[in-house]
C-alpha cells in the first residue's frame, strides 16, 4: 500500500520573537533558522516516519533542489516532483516563547502542478492506496477525482481553510480533516458536512473521528510542554494517513497521531521535528 501526496513543498524561515508582532510593530528576533516545510512536505515526512510507503507529487523552483533531497532522505519517492520556472514556495514564521506562531506564505511553485504529472504518478494507484491532499496546491479536484476513479482512499486536510475549496472537494473525498473552528465554519456555511469520514482536531482537547451511521470516536491530547506548534496538525494528519493506510482501526490511528503530535510540538521546526515510529511507540508505552 502507498500514500500518494499531492503536497506543497516550502522553505520555512523561523524567527523566534519575544511576542507575536502587533500591527505596525518592529521587533528584533532572538534567533533565526530555516528548514523544510509546507503542509504537503510535512505530512509526507510524518507519514514516512510512521512507516508508510510515500510518493510525493509536487513542484519546486530551481532554488529548491535541497528540499527534494531532504524528502528523499526520509525514503520518500520524489520522482514526481517537478522543477518549474516559478520559485520554490516559502513561509516566514514568527514563534513566541509559548510556541504560538504567525505565518506569511508565498505559494510559489506549489501552484504550478500538472495534470499529466499527477496522472503519471497515480497510474500505479490501487484501491487500498491513499491520496493525501491539502489546500496549498493547484489541481486538487483533478487529483481527487482521478484517485476515486481508481477506488483509492482520498484524505483532504482543508487548510488553509476555504469554504469554496472544501465544497469543490467534498464529492470526491473519503475523509475530511478539519480543526474545530474550521468545522464550525463549514457547518455554518453548508448546514451539514456530508462526507464518509470526518476527523476534527481540537488542540489540547484531543480529536474525534466521525463515521456516517456510527458513534464518534474521541481520543484526548497528551500533555506536553510546547516549544513550537508549527506543523502539529500536519504531523497529526500524516500520522493518521499512514496508520489507516497500514490497516489500523480509527481509535488506534488517532492515538498514534496524538502521540506523534505531542512529540513534534516539543521540538523546534516542522518537518525536521517529526518523530520516528519507534519514538512514538516508546512514548505510548510510557504513557
Amino acid at each position: 500500500m502507498t500514500v500518494f501526496n499531492l503536497g506543497s513543498i516550502n522553505v520555512d524561515y523561523f524567527y523566534e520573537v519575544p511576542h507575536i508582532p502587533a500591527e505596525g510593530e518592529t521587533i528584533a528576533a532572538k534567533m533565526h533558522r530555516s528548514g523544510l516545510g509546507g503542509k504537503g512536505a510535512n505530512q509526507s515526512v510524518a507519514a514516512a516516519l510512521a512507516g508508510a510507503n510515500v510518493t510525493h507529487i509536487g513542484a519546486i523552483g530551481e532554488d529548491g533542489g535541497w528540499t527534494v533531497e531532504r524528502l528523499n532522505g526520509h525514503g520518500i519517492d520524489v520522482s514526481h516532483v517537478a522543477t518549474v520556472a516559478t520559485p520554490t514556495a516559502h513561509a516566514v514564521i514568527t514563534v513566541d516563547p509559548a510556541g504560538e506562531n504567525t505565518i506569511v506564505l508565498f505559494t510559489g511553485a506549489n501552484m504550478e502542478q500538472s495534470e499529466d504529472r499527477i496522472s503519471a504518478a497515480l497510474a500505479s494507484g490501487k484501491p487500498n492506496d491513499t491520496l493525501l491532499l491539502q489546500n496549498e496546491t493547484s489541481h486538487q479536484v483533478f487529483a481527487a477525482r482521478g484517485a476515486r476513479e481508481k477506488g483509492m482512499r482520498v484524505v483532504y486536510s482543508a487548510a488553509p481553510f476555504s469554504v469554496d475549496a472544501v465544497t469543490a472537494m467534498l464529492p470526491h473525498l473519503s475523509m475530511l480533516v478539519l480543526n474545530e473552528v474550521e468545522a464550525e465554519q463549514l457547518t455554518a456555511a453548508l448546514g451539514e458536512i456530508n462526507v464518509p469520514d470526518l476527523i476534527v482536531t481540537r488542540g489540547s482537547k484531543g480529536a474525534s473521528w466521525e463515521t456516517a451511521g456510527a458513534d464518534p470516536i474521541t481520543v484526548p491530547a497528551f500533555s506536553v510542554t510546547a516549544v513550537d506548534t508549527t506543523g502539529a496538525g500536519d504531523c497529526f494528519i500524516g500520522s493518521v494517513a499512514a496508520s489507516i493506510d497500514g490497516g489500523e482501526a480509527p481509535e488506534a490511528a488517532l492515538r498514534y497521531a496524538a502521540a506523534a503530535s505531542a512529540i513534534q510540538v516539543s521540538r523546534p521546526g516542522t518537518s525536521d521535528a517529526m518523530p520516528k515510529r519507534a519514538e512514538v511507540l516508546a512514548f505510548l508505552n510510557r504513557t
